[in-house]
């Protein structure tokens, strides 16, 4: 078995990681199609970093049988002397002494970009579609760097290429600006040793025949929570577990596995705990909600009429959709309001979604600016993101700008009474979002039974239909969906309003 870049990534996120995908890969999840349009903003990403690169010969693979071929491309390439290779796959193994055990070359990787310096010298590029160069891609360039370097190449000088978030789009994407090059060859020198230890660590992995211990207090690199994902699904994991407290981090789980502690409930109480852990841990021993009446009264009281209940749904690209816009500038292109004129009136809805692939916000705010009324609270779930979303379109269009300063002027985040712990069920699991509460106190209202049920996938959803306009995309019913996923922010904001009200 060979061990490849992305399954050493694995090994350091968790070593069971790498075990199952070698092992038994079904108990990993699969990408969804968040995560695939995620890969897909990457490549895109990638198609402007070559730009930096007058000849570029690409490798690159579309299906298994491709990617077999990656090698022996590869070479020929090399020989026809390419001056810059995009995707090329190289093999190599640790040391000598191994090949007999592995019957072959035991590493293989495939490189971004590599800059030909002279006949076997090369700089290596890795693209990164964050804004900065982060802990992980050390080691992932010095894993390349090995690979490459036990294959019989050198490697003079190593770099990151990442995103520019200060670029402002003006007409078409100046490639140079958008991306950012971080010369990292000092930090992946200091790497070498220790990524070589941890190689051969990740191959004895690859050949134990069990699992390493699966549990989350292992793992690294900022991966405890999605690792815990798949750990729920290889054990068995109650509901009100250790493993369900909220960002429970990886030293405090082993902390608590030290102690023989398997429930939120038997937690001690003189235990270490976040102000947010401290609440739901609570909550879950007392077996009971904890409310907070006299705070949550007085932030309805300060509330002032009509009341309207505001909901965004934004978009936004590794390149910046629009001029004017940024890298991973969150755009809105459909707002949901629902408006309570009184406190026993019936609420009122009004929605505006842009189905055109032009920048969405001057007719947005045109259409909300006829829909509120100059008075009155707007509410809001986890205010500083709309709020920073008006913030950058009064930039934007700065006719609206009073407009927007008011509405942030008047902004309440109706979040507020949760995360501070006015009101507290063990079944939130120590979250306050939307998607926690709702379930909880508005039993009768439910995302299961709509197409679109997150805004990732609303994002994704209007992006694929509007400005990519791709294929056998039904435009009348993402439209329908789209609007039925936002007004269901809005009409769960109305309705755990009126669950506070009558507390």
């Amino acid at each position: 078995m060979q061990l490849s870049k992305s399954e050493f990534m694995m090994f350091l996120k968790h070593p069971a990681w790498l075990w199952l995908k070698k092992h038994d890969p079904k108990k990993l999840p699969k990408p969804d199609d968040n995560l695939q349009a995620l890969f897909d903003a990457g490549f895109e990403f990638e198609q402007y970093a070559l730009k930096r690169f007058p000849k570029v010969t690409e490798i690159g693979f579309k299906d298994f049988s491709e990617y077999g071929t990656m090698p022996e491309r590869t070479k020929k390439a090399l020989a026809d002397g390419a001056e810059t290779l995009f995707q090329a796959r190289f093999e190599a193994r640790l040391d000598s002494a191994r090949q007999a055990e592995f019957g072959g070359e035991e590493l293989t990787c495939i490189c971004d970009i590599l800059d030909r310096v002279d006949d076997d010298t090369f700089d290596l590029y890795e693209v990164k579609s964050s804004t900065k160069v982060k802990p992980e891609h050390i080691p992932d360039l010095a894993f390349q760097t090995v690979v490459l370097e036990n294959a019989g190449f050198k490697v003079r000088k190593i770099s990151v290429i990442n995103v520019n978030n200060q670029y402002v789009r003006k007409g078409e994407i100046d490639p140079i600006e958008l991306s950012l090059e971080s010369d990292v060859t000092g930090n992946v020198r200091e790497e070498m040793e220790k990524t070589k230890y941890n190689i051969s660590r990740a191959l004895e992995i690859i050949k134990s025949p069990e699992m390493p211990d699966p549990s989350p207090r292992h793992a690294q690199m900022g991966s405890l929570n999605e690792w815990l994902e798949i750990y729920k699904e290889l054990q068995e994991v109650r509901p009100y577990s250790i493993y369900n407290l909220i960002s429970p981090g990886n030293n405090r789980i082993g902390d608590l596995e030290d102690m023989n502690v398997e429930f939120i409930k038997d937690i001690p109480d003189d235990f270490k705990l976040t102000i947010k852990q401290q609440a739901q841990v609570e909550a879950t021993k007392r077996n009971e909600r904890i409310v907070v009446k006299e705070k949550i009264k007085e932030f309805l009281d300060s509330l002032t009429y009509p009341l309207h209940f505001l909901d965004y749904e934004t978009a936004m690209g590794v390149v910046p959709l629009y001029d004017g816009t940024k890298p991973y500038q969150q755009i809105p292109f459909q707002y949901s309001l629902y408006t309570v004129e009184t406190p026993d009136a019936e609420p009122k809805h009004n929605e505006y979604l842009h189905k055109n692939a032009d920048n969405p916000i001057y007719n947005l705010l045109t259409k909300l600016k006829d829909n509120m009324a100059i008075t009155g609270n707007v509410l809001v779930w986890y205010k500083s993101f709309e709020v920073g979303r008006n913030k950058e379109m009064a930039e934007m269009f700065p006719e609206f700008a009073q407009f927007l300063e008011d509405i942030n002027s008047r902004t309440a985040d109706l979040m507020e009474p949760f995360s501070r712990a006015w009101f507290v069920d063990k079944d939130f699991f120590g979250s306050a979002s939307i998607k926690a509460v709702m379930p909880v106190v508005v039993p009768n209202l439910s995302y299961k039974n709509l197409e679109i049920q997150e805004g990732a996938s609303a994002q994704r959803l209007w992006i694929d239909t509007t400005i990519r306009e791709k294929n056998g995309v039904d435009k009348d019913k993402i439209f329908k969906d789209l609007v039925e996923y936002c007004k269901m922010d809005t009409l769960a904001m109305v309705e755990i309003w009126k669950f506070l009200k009558n507390l």
